[in-house]
């Protein structure tokens, strides 16, 4: 196993990596940056984003040693013949069975309700009864570079400032890979599309108040440290078209009409069979 002062070295390189770059090897086995993220964004329910800076660190270091730990027993297991015993078989046949179950009930709950037919005069007259569901309020595409310090924001900020159009953007990616605390680094600080109060106030502010493919020329300082953004697109308050909305819609139908449907088909199904 590598040691503790390895595993922290690549943890400070690990906003520098790409998501597929080894971390640390256990007996051959790479853990890499993915597998650290994908443990921490299941262990936040996806909220990495609002986890403080300085404690993302910290979370980052407990995952890697968890992922370490967990292939250290593994690689035991397997030396000591576990998974030739039989207690290790009888196990895995009695998880198997149960993922098959669910499986199997899961692809005929699919097929049941993907006999459910939704005519287009139905689905036409939901949109048109409940439009306000489809309205879409404005919208931002934004990029951020999160740091701890304001004199390192300050610092990105002086670097980006000479730039313009692609070469402001492209830059803005390179520096968010390499600088950036937070998860949304290895895509280059893309936060998606938000919309007014998805952010905190700080950062939300901000962000609709500026242009498309500008930059912000002071750093915004936020529960989480502080921000350089770049606004990518903005998006004004629409309504979708029922053509947009159409699948959506359908899907909604079905799974309400399933309800119904499924309770026939239960009935159905007892009265065919043979329960003691």
């Amino acid at each position: 196993m590598k040691s503790v002062t390895k595993i922290a070295m690549s943890l400070a390189l690990l906003s520098t990596m790409s998501m597929a770059q080894t971390l640390v090897t256990v007996n051959g086995t790479a853990i890499t940056q993915q597998d650290v993220d994908k443990e921490l964004m299941a262990a936040t329910q996806g909220r990495l984003n609002q986890v403080p800076a300085e404690k993302q660190a910290e979370f980052r270091k407990q995952v890697l040693e968890q992922l370490v730990a967990k292939e250290l027993v593994y690689d035991d297991a397997k030396k000591s013949g576990v998974l030739n015993s039989a207690e290790y078989k009888d196990k895995y046949k009695e998880v198997t069975q149960r993922i098959e179950k669910e499986i199997a009930i899961q692809v005929w709950q699919k097929r049941e309700i993907d006999k459910i037919a939704i005519s287009n005069e139905d689905l036409k007259k939901y949109y048109d009864t409940n439009k306000e569901e489809f309205v879409e309020n404005e919208s931002v595409n934004a990029r951020h570079i999160l740091v701890a310090k304001e004199e390192d924001a300050k610092s990105i900020i002086s670097e980006l400032k000479p730039l313009k159009g692609d070469a402001l953007k492209n830059k803005f990616v390179e520096i968010a890979k390499a600088k950036s605390t937070c998860a949304s680094a290895s895509g280059g600080g893309d936060l998606g599309y938000f919309m007014a109060g998805q952010m905190v106030p700080e950062f939300n502010n901000k962000a609709f108040a500026m242009k498309p493919k500008e930059m912000t020329m002071e750093p915004v300082k936020t529960e989480f440290g502080y921000h350089v953004i770049y606004i990518e697109d903005k998006k004004a308050k629409t309504t979708k078209t029922f053509a947009e909305v159409k699948p959506f819609i359908e899907q909604r139908l079905k799974m309400e009409k399933a309800k119904t449907v499924m309770l026939a088909k239960m009935k159905e199904l007892e009265q065919k069979a043979q329960i003691k």
